[in-house]
């Protein structure tokens, strides 16, 4: 098995947290955006090829980890909604990141004043859930925990008003596999 991506990105590392608790072996290639976009129609990491199988986006990829070792992935419909209003605040906060990163002015577009908008209102919401602060963590709050720090190292989202959050971030720095999948500070 080969899991394809680059160590800053919070989807693989959601990837890279679910291959340490499954002790599933899977070789890493570290991979840029000119390698994504040669071999993954999505021209994104991460991806995945296991034998025949190959999978494209970070979501199917753990559905698929968690199945080969015998695991659930999102057990309730609950989870799931929370697994998605993260991913919701995670893809509008890096596609953000990456339009001012062009230089291009979000106060003087509509549609990414909505956008903006949309991640103070997700992570208005994602600050009301009953969130551990310590282990056992669902996929739901790998991929909060995940987001929450790819924020933090981008500067992209500022959580000192969202208590929750931060107790939640405070109590996952502990975990081994959260740990471990660190990206470089930059």
């Amino acid at each position: 098995m080969k899991l394809y991506g680059s160590f800053t990105s919070p989807f693989v590392r959601h990837v890279r947290m679910v291959l340490l608790e499954t002790g599933l072996p899977c070789e890493f290639i570290e991979t840029d955006q000119a390698g994504s976009a040669a071999k993954s129609p999505t021209k994104r990491v991460p991806f995945l090829e296991d034998g025949e199988t190959f999978l494209t986006d970070s979501s199917s990829i753990i559905k698929y980890l968690r199945e080969k070792a015998g695991q659930e992935f999102c057990k309730t419909a609950k989870e799931l909604d929370e697994f998605c209003l993260v991913n919701t605040a995670l893809d509008t906060t890096v596609n953000l990141f990456f339009i001012k990163r062009d230089e291009v002015d979000i106060q003087t577009i509509p549609y990414l004043q909505r956008q903006a908008a949309r991640i103070e209102s997700t992570v208005a919401e994602l600050n009301q859930l009953q969130l551990p602060v310590a282990p056992p963590y669902t996929d739901a709050q790998l991929r909060l925990a995940c987001y929450i720090g790819w924020c933090k190292l981008r500067k992209q989202v500022d959580f000192t008003q969202h208590t929750t959050l931060e107790n939640f971030y405070s109590g996952i720095q502990a975990y081994p596999a959260f740990q471990s999948t660190q990206p470089p500070q930059s």
